[in-house]
């Protein structure tokens, strides 16, 4: 299900809603022209080796372009070419053409073996010439397009205080496809002043002839206290009705940056903003999802598991796995199961303590397995047993749990679904390793909760892959 984002005003939505989840529309837009070409470059090619080839073995020319397309995009997806990086220019992107395609080509090598149907003949080398240089000029076209002035969206935001600051900075993070410049902050009386001078918009001036002043399309309302009566609800109800799009804080990281800000956020918004599937079918097909994920996953990673395990035992003599009490949904306890990565005695005085870089508790077989995620793997079988999803927030102990509930406000709200393997905090943010971390990733995992979709899955997925080939995050 595909929609455009709801807003308060006029103007054009600049991202788009996939199954409830937040998706650059010039992304989008650089995905399905690239399904495009990728199609057509393989049809085609395999086609005009048919025609001269009646006579010899072939598959279906069909069937081997639509494998040969989906092989290629997820390649690339594996390889964070439709991913939101603070380098996402065109140069960072080019360079990862080439492995993404040798990625793709290896899978297909394989896949061809599997699968008869899909053969491509003395046509793979015209397949891939063709395909790479449609990519090519795909990505140029679009990212030149992206880096002009016209697509670049303009934004008011009311308020000087801290989440404006963190709006600002947010822009100046120019991630990904999707740009945006926020032309200046309009003071609000009773906000401590958090934003550079230079930033303030004279006062004076009515919000709507302010933004077509300024030509900005949408206002954010970053006001903490909107109660003070100096407020303005008239001016942004006249903005509304005068076309100009009227965002709230919270909806607006929730759209640009795929978190739920603790310091932005009402209650209200958790009530009345929809979300939180927790419906028997969302049930139904995640668990679905959750078996064949983990059952795939377990099959081809079984000799790492199997290597891993020697490993872990021929270093030290000790366990091969280690058991942990981790509190899981609804705030129930289980034993989650690892390999393990630290020293028999790593907790001798029974505190528990955050891991942290470089931890000492860490064995050397430890730190490269908990680098690459290999200590997760034997957490299949909490999947298997429906303690646990292949995606959804990390389970925490309890310890910290109990800690956290205390000092941050929310937290037990990652606790109405199921904890996973691998979620959105643990693809887009590095390792928790203080009371700090496990906010940011708290953030990451309110979004999750509120948006879960099989879709956010399957994105959650194809990242993990790329965080397990690039060891991102690991400690």
């Amino acid at each position: 299900m595909m929609e455009a984002p709801p807003a308060g005003g006029g103007g054009e939505a600049v991202v788009i809603r996939i199954f409830h989840h937040y998706v650059s529309r010039m992304a989008f837009t650089l995905l399905l022209l690239e399904l495009l070409i990728l199609l057509s470059a393989a049809s085609g090619a395999s086609l005009m080796w048919l025609d001269g080839h009646r006579g010899g073995a072939a598959g279906n020319p069909w069937l081997s372009a639509l494998a040969f397309a989906l092989v290629l995009l997820f390649s690339m997806s594996t390889l964070g070419m439709y991913q939101h990086h603070p380098r996402g220019d065109l140069r960072h992107n080019l360079v990862r053409i080439m492995p993404s395609f040798a990625l793709g080509f290896a899978l297909l090598s394989v896949l061809v073996q599997l699968v008869p149907a899909i053969h491509f003949g003395r046509a793979g080398s015209l397949v891939f010439g063709l395909g790479a240089l449609g990519v090519l000029l795909a990505r140029l076209v679009v990212y030149t397009s992206a880096r002009s002035g016209m697509l670049e969206e303009r934004l008011i935001l009311v308020g000087d205080g801290a989440i404006a600051r963190e709006c600002v900075e947010l822009a100046a993070e120019r991630l990904g496809l999707h740009r945006f410049n926020v032309v200046g902050c309009v003071a609000v009386a009773g906000e401590p002043r958090c934003v550079a001078p230079g930033l303030l918009l004279p006062a004076g001036q009515s919000l709507l002839s302010l933004a077509r002043q300024h030509e900005a399309r949408e206002i954010v309302v970053t006001v903490a206290d909107r109660r003070n009566g100096t407020f303005p609800v008239r001016q942004l109800l006249e903005c509304a009705l005068g076309g100009v799009a009227v965002t709230d804080a919270a909806a607006f990281f929730e759209r640009e940056a795929c978190q739920i800000r603790i310091d932005s956020l009402q209650p209200s918004y958790l009530i009345f903003g929809g979300g939180f599937d927790q419906s028997f079918l969302r049930a139904g097909v995640k668990r679905a999802f959750d078996l064949l994920a983990s059952g795939a996953i377990c099959l081809l990673s079984l000799p790492v598991m199997l290597l891993a395990a020697l490993c872990v035992r021929a270093e030290d003599g000790g366990p091969v796995f280690y058991q942990q009490e981790r509190v899981g949904l609804h705030g129930r306890v289980f034993r989650v199961l690892k390999f393990r990565s630290m020293r028999v005695d790593a907790e001798g005085d029974g505190k528990p303590a955050w891991a942290a870089a470089d931890d000492p508790r860490a064995t050397r077989v430890g730190h490269w397995i908990r680098k690459l995620r290999i200590d997760e793997l034997p957490q299949m079988l909490n999947v298997f047993k429906g303690e646990m999803s292949f995606v959804g927030p990390r389970p925490e102990r309890g310890f910290f749990v109990e800690q956290l509930c205390r000092d941050v406000a929310y937290y037990n709200v990652r606790h109405s679904i199921k904890p996973g393997i691998t979620g959105l905090a643990q693809v887009r943010y590095q390792y928790g390793a203080s009371v700090d971390d496990a906010v940011r990733k708290l953030q990451y995992d309110l979004y999750y909760v509120k948006n879960n979709s099989l879709f956010l899955d399957l994105l959650i997925l194809v990242d993990t892959v790329q965080v397990v080939l690039f060891g991102k995050g690991g400690r």
